[in-house]
């Protein structure tokens, strides 16, 4: 499926995202892990952009999951 324009953001407005959530990083510093492949990314017109879903997934809570919605004996070779 493919995602619209404004799924691609600057690296500055990554850090404004972050930053709204008291996580402060240089917008250089998510240019390096969109380089090293941390984040996807794309260059166009000599700028880098980052998803917003995956700037957005690093703020994000954990998500829980209720034991009874799990697989059936899915954790059964674990008890001792």
């Amino acid at each position: 499926m493919a995602g619209s324009a404004t799924d691609w953001i600057s690296l500055a407005e990554a850090a404004e995202i972050l930053a709204a959530a008291n996580v402060r990083f240089r917008p250089t510093t998510i240019g390096t892990w969109a380089r090293t492949g941390k984040l996807q990314s794309i260059k166009l017109g000599g700028r880098r952009f980052v998803r917003r879903g995956e700037v957005k997934a690093l703020i994000a809570p954990p998500r829980r999951v209720r034991a009874d919605h799990l697989q059936p004996g899915l954790f059964e070779d674990l008890r001792g």
